[in-house]
């Protein structure tokens, strides 16, 4: 058969596909085609979000063994590529999968590449006829890992068909399962958040419990809802075998497949009035702080005896379990022959306090920016505010008194004393109006976070909020809610605040309480107005809006930071840039102008090991503490309240971008344009050959803001010195090689005064002359757009097909399209 005319479609189903079935591959349950790795990055511009299908990913086929366990993948092309042109792909995919076996065919043979070595060679040319069996290539992977058959036994036990895992979860599972199998007592799983931990902790425990080699669990977590949603959700199918360890609980809403909401009971393992633990169960979850105290009888998880528990899994362990002296330790240590397993977004390493010292080092790691890379995680904005006070300082005046009459401390106050030594009020009211009028430009109920210094910021901020929200406050009192660790009616909002369903709470201001393990799907702006030094907390908190819901409407979020808390990007151990950092100047709108886009991402969190209570820095404040702890009535106070005394302001800053390799853009942008442009064409000719050659310029605009070159943020900077409504084309003539510049409508009027269409009849003249209009008003992008006929004025010239058969077809059409293109850019006469 001759296969130069074949699709690669037809390549696979007549040729790769046989000959993987006649080596013995069952079609259904071992050979996945069009196999899912990357869902696409999404790509914001503006205020709108889309999946780049460029970086979507799909192995042609992924080989199984069993479905938890894969084994190769396969890589195909069409007859017109040599045999092996799909290995550099192929290779990327089984990095991706954690499969040593690769091939590459255009239906004429395989080049088979074996990572493993067994036989001393890593690539070789196979016919057809020559693809490997399964029992081959299973023979092989269990010598490369080096499994006996107890260990086999045990890893290739298959997962629970509640869905089917991503490549990431099923790496982090089966690396696990096989270390644990291996007879690893200790071990470090580290995923991003909002990429399914849960779901991944799910998966090990119950390979482990149904093959039989761990059979009691214990699943520690810090938070009440992460164990109760865990109960209902991702544990579901454990239940029967599952309890909970606490003497109170409530029932949990949970939503089915079909939209109905039901309340569902947990299961408690702890009698209510005798606190004794009924010990028949086989996988038991609980809170830090519900199994442990300051006396014996608290002490509930004592209970058991050490050696009741196989396996422990740590959720959060960058928390309390980190700390050697902390009663979280205590546990693990109680039960130290159990198998550990620690979950987190965010290790903890400190000169005092390391995960990786007690656990090891991470079995896995999926990180923020691998989850924004691939399309599951959400990605973000900033937008930094500068206030004057922060910025600049504030000093009191000699013998100036607080509203509270105590004299204040003469010396300079900056940013990190707000709401710690110093309490603005005026401040207060100046980020609530900030944070409000970025809701209303954009959405007034989006679900919002404002991580405030403590409990009493929050309780003002709080205030502060519902004033500038007045109209909705006044109906809606719970529009904005104090979510903190003393307030319990705050407290009992937080389960609806994460809901996606319940419309409010809408904005909820807290201090540490929010800061780790809440799942807040649909948040879509994350408020800064907190000294944050740590990174750990830093990560933690960016988590709060990472999580990726397109059915909702959260495709995006955005950081609006009063602390420059985001200057952490710029750390070697974040690894999660923004894809824009904005900072308005003085009175600019805080939302950024449309489709404006740079390029782009602790010490403890802070609670102490009392799950939803308040940490030391957010105790009660009074009465008010001296400078060693006391209670003296002479003292200085801890804070001092200024009111209406002390105006702030936004300081006027530049804006600032992230390059593409998420460093901040410190030159100025038409330096740093014209340094970027350098770097694509050798020269002006070079430039102006390419653009002219592009046969869609948008594809070739779409290339250049890939690579660092902020078209939005140059207009916005023209247009301030009246130079507006600028082509693409004309703004980096100006800009980066100083040449004057034209705008849309003159480009425009000057190819309509040349007459270059007379060629054609009235109608396409009439197209061509709405298309010049159009452009004008809108610019090349939407002139070459496929839809472009479906609009005005085009409808009420004709259908779109009678438009393409007035040029007298399609191709003569793309040929006039490319005419006016060739005019519209003409060099300019002398």
């Amino acid at each position: 058969m001759n296969k130069i005319h074949l699709s690669e479609s037809d390549i696979c189903d007549k040729f790769i596909r046989p000959a993987m079935e006649r080596a013995g591959w069952d079609g259904m349950a071992q050979i996945y085609r069009e196999y899912p790795l990357r869902a696409g990055r999404v790509v914001v511009r503006g205020r709108k979000a889309r999946r780049d299908a460029s970086t979507v990913l799909r192995a042609d086929y992924a080989l199984f063994h069993k479905p938890n366990i894969p084994l190769a993948v396969v890589e195909a092309k069409d007859a017109g590529h040599s045999v092996g042109a799909g290995m550099a792909q192929a290779i990327q995919y089984a990095d991706l999968l954690d499969v040593p076996f690769s091939f590459a065919s255009n239906g004429e043979g395989f080049i088979f590449r074996d990572a493993t070595l067994a036989d001393g060679v890593l690539e070789r040319h196979l016919t057809l006829d020559e693809f490997p069996s399964p029992a081959e290539l299973w023979a092989r992977y269990c010598a490369w890992k080096g499994w006996t058959p107890e260990v086999r036994q045990v890893a290739e036990f298959d997962y629970a068909p509640s869905k089917t895992p991503r490549y990431y979860q099923l790496n982090a599972i089966n690396r696990t399962v096989e270390a644990i199998a291996q007879g690893r007592q200790r071990a470090l799983l580290v995923m991003a958040t909002g990429t399914g931990k849960t779901y991944t902790a799910f998966q090990i425990i119950w390979r482990l419990w149904k093959s039989g080699a761990k059979k009691r669990i214990l699943f520690l977590a810090d938070r009440n809802i992460l164990i109760d949603q865990t109960m209902v959700n991702d544990f579901r199918p454990f239940k029967g075998a599952m309890a909970k360890l606490s003497p109170n609980a409530k029932g949990v809403e949970r939503v089915d497949a079909q939209g109905s909401v039901t309340v569902e009971d947990v299961t408690l393992a702890v009698n209510k009035a005798t606190k004794q633990v009924d010990k028949s169960y086989e996988i038991y979850l609980s809170l830090y702080q519900a199994v442990t105290g300051t006396s014996e009888e608290q002490n509930i998880y004592k209970q058991f005896s050490p050696d009741f528990f196989d396996l422990i899994i740590v959720d959060e362990c960058h928390r309390g379990s980190a700390a050697e002296d902390s009663s979280w330790r205590e546990i693990l240590s109680y039960f130290s022959s159990a198998t550990q397993v620690g979950l987190t977004a965010t290790p903890k390493e400190t000169e005092d306090v390391s995960n990786t010292d007690y656990f090891g080092e991470p079995i896995y790691t999926y990180s923020l920016r691998q989850g924004i890379e691939d399309g599951y995680l959400a990605p973000y904005k900033v937008v930094r505010i500068d206030l004057d006070r922060d910025t600049f300082g504030w000093r009191p005046t000699e013998g100036m008194t607080d509203k509270h009459g105590n004299l204040i401390e003469d010396r300079i106050y900056t940013g990190p004393d707000m709401n710690r030594k110093l309490v603005l009020e005026r401040r207060d009211e100046v980020v609530a109006a900030k944070i409000t009028e970025y809701l209303k430009a954009t959405d007034r109920h989006a679900k919002t976070i404002v991580f405030c210094e403590d409990i009493d910021h929050a309780a003002r901020m709080r205030s502060a909020l519902s004033n500038a929200n007045a109209d909705i406050c006044q109906t809606q009192p719970r529009y904005v809610v104090q979510i903190t660790g003393d307030n319990a009616e705050g407290k009992a909002q937080l389960d609806n605040f994460i809901d996606p369903e319940k419309p409010y709470p809408v904005i909820a201001t807290t201090s540490k309480l929010m800061s780790t393990g809440v799942d807040a799907q649909t948040c879509k702006l994350i408020v800064l107005d907190q000294n944050i030094q740590s990174m750990t907390l830093f990560k933690q908190i960016i988590g709060r809006g990472t999580r990726l819901r397109e059915d909702l409407g959260k495709t995006w979020f955005t950081i609006l930071d009063f602390k420059r808390a985001t200057e952490l990007f710029a750390d070697k151990d974040f690894d999660g840039e923004p894809v824009q950092v904005h900072e308005p100047r003085g009175d600019e709108p805080v939302v950024p102008p449309e489709n404006v886009d740079g390029i782009g991402p602790d010490g403890d969190p802070g609670a102490d090991d009392r799950a939803d209570a308040p940490s030391p820095v957010d105790a009660s404040q009074d009465p008010p503490l001296g400078p060693f702890g006391d209670t003296d009535a002479d003292a200085p106070p801890r804070k001092y309240v200024l009111g209406n005394l002390v105006t702030v302001m936004v300081a006027r800053e530049r804006v600032q971008y992230l390059n593409a390799d998420g460093k901040l853009v410190t030159e100025s942008l038409r330096d740093y344009t014209r340094i970027n442009l350098a770097k694509r064409f050798d020269s002006l000719d070079a430039f102006l050959q390419t653009w002219n050659s592009a046969e869609r310029k948008a594809v070739l605009i779409d290339e250049l803001e890939a690579q660092g070159v902020f078209l939005d943020a140059l207009a916005d900077e023209v247009a301030s010195a009246g130079m507006k409504d600028l082509d693409p084309f004309d703004l980096l003539l100006h800009v980066a090689y100083d040449q004057p510049p034209l705008t849309r409508r003159e480009r425009a009027r000057r190819v309509k005064q040349r007459n270059v269409f007379t060629e054609y009849g009235p109608m396409a003249r009439k197209v061509i002359d709405a298309l010049l209009d159009k452009y004008a008003d809108e610019g090349i992008a939407t002139i070459e757009g496929p839809s472009v006929f479906n609009v005005q004025p085009f409808t009420a010239i004709g259908r779109p097909a009678e438009l393409i058969k007035s040029f007298g077809g399609r191709p003569q059409f793309l040929q006039a399209l490319s005419t006016l293109e060739r005019e519209l850019y003409a060099p300019t006469q002398a």
